[in-house]
C-alpha cells in the first residue's frame, strides 16, 4: 500500500503518516491498533518485540 492509501485508512494526511514512518513523530497507541488490524499482524511484531507475524 502507498502512504496515501494507509493515511486515508487512518483518516489522516499523508504527511502526518509519513512522519510516523520516518520516526519524526511517535505513533499513538490507537494508530498502532488500527495498523495491526490493517496488516493482520500483532503490535509486538510491528514493534520488533516478536518474530511471530500472524495473529492466531
Amino acid at each position: 500500500m502507498t502512504q496515501t492509501q494507509v493515511a486515508q485508512y487512518l483518516q489522516m494526511s499523508q504527511t502526518g503518516y509519513s512522519k510516523y514512518e520516518t520516526g519524526e513523530n511517535d505513533i499513538p497507541t490507537q494508530v498502532l491498533i488500527q495498523l495491526s488490524k490493517l496488516y493482520c499482524t500483532s503490535i509486538d511484531y510491528m514493534l520488533g518485540i516478536s518474530d511471530v507475524r500472524s495473529i492466531k
